[in-house]
């Protein structure tokens, strides 16, 4: 009776997981197409100035302290698109600036296609493999504490290779970030999908723009 029970557990654990997995990755999807509309309308009427911070700015705030209250009903799921909405918006002034380069659709189009496939190997590895790799939630938490500071000052101090050290160690970072999360929903550290879904979209979302501005230097028109 007993091995019985904790056999439909188990089953019942695995559908569980397989819910959460399918929910997840069928709403980032969703959220990665709206956020590329709203780049390619903020591209297509041209804003710029203070944008990019205002809707980053705004982003967080919905993040910080409206998500953690709805996150578990049905209106997290428009928070989550009102956040990545917000974040792609953000994206149109970066987005003309590379344009307005002679390869700069290539490079744009590189990066996506780059931060596609760390996403997906990533991913794939933490999902088949089942590895637990929460022991990374300490380093992450501090290293990412450490990559903004240090983005604050290359902004402040104007300083070319602190930003593009910074990059290089926002995709590690975010890679870890991605391999995480993804465990922790395989392995039950993560049992909601819209919290899944806006860590993943955020990991997604960094490795591609410090993609783009380690290939821009690169590239030699940045």
């Amino acid at each position: 009776m007993s091995y019985q029970t904790a056999v439909t557990r188990s089953q019942e654990s695995i559908l569980t997981t397989n819910k959460l997995i399918r929910n997840t990755y069928s709403l980032l999807s969703m959220t990665l197409i709206f956020s590329a509309v709203m780049a390619a309308v903020s591209m297509s009427v041209n804003l710029g100035g203070t944008i990019p911070i205002v809707c980053s700015l705004a982003a967080i705030g919905l993040l910080w302290f409206v998500l953690p209250r709805y996150e578990n009903s049905s209106a997290g799921i428009g928070i989550v698109f009102a956040i990545t909405g917000l974040l792609g918006f953000g994206l149109g002034p970066m987005l003309n600036h590379y344009m307005a380069m002679s390869n700069g659709g290539q490079l744009i189009m590189t990066a996506l296609g780059g931060t596609g496939v760390i996403f997906l190997g990533l991913s794939g590895y933490a999902l088949t493999t089942r590895k637990d790799f929460s022991f990374l939630g300490g380093f992450l938490m501090v290293g990412i504490l450490v990559g903004f500071l240090a983005s604050i000052g290359a902004l402040i101090f104007q300083i070319p290779a602190l930003a593009l050290a910074v990059s290089a160690m926002f995709i590690m970072l975010m890679a870890g970030l991605i391999l995480y999360q993804t465990s922790a929903m395989v392995n039950g550290g993560e049992t909601n999908y819209i919290s899944a879904t806006i860590t993943l979209y955020i990991a997604f979302l960094n490795i591609f723009t410090s993609l783009l501005h380690l290939l821009g230097a690169f590239s030699g028109d940045d």
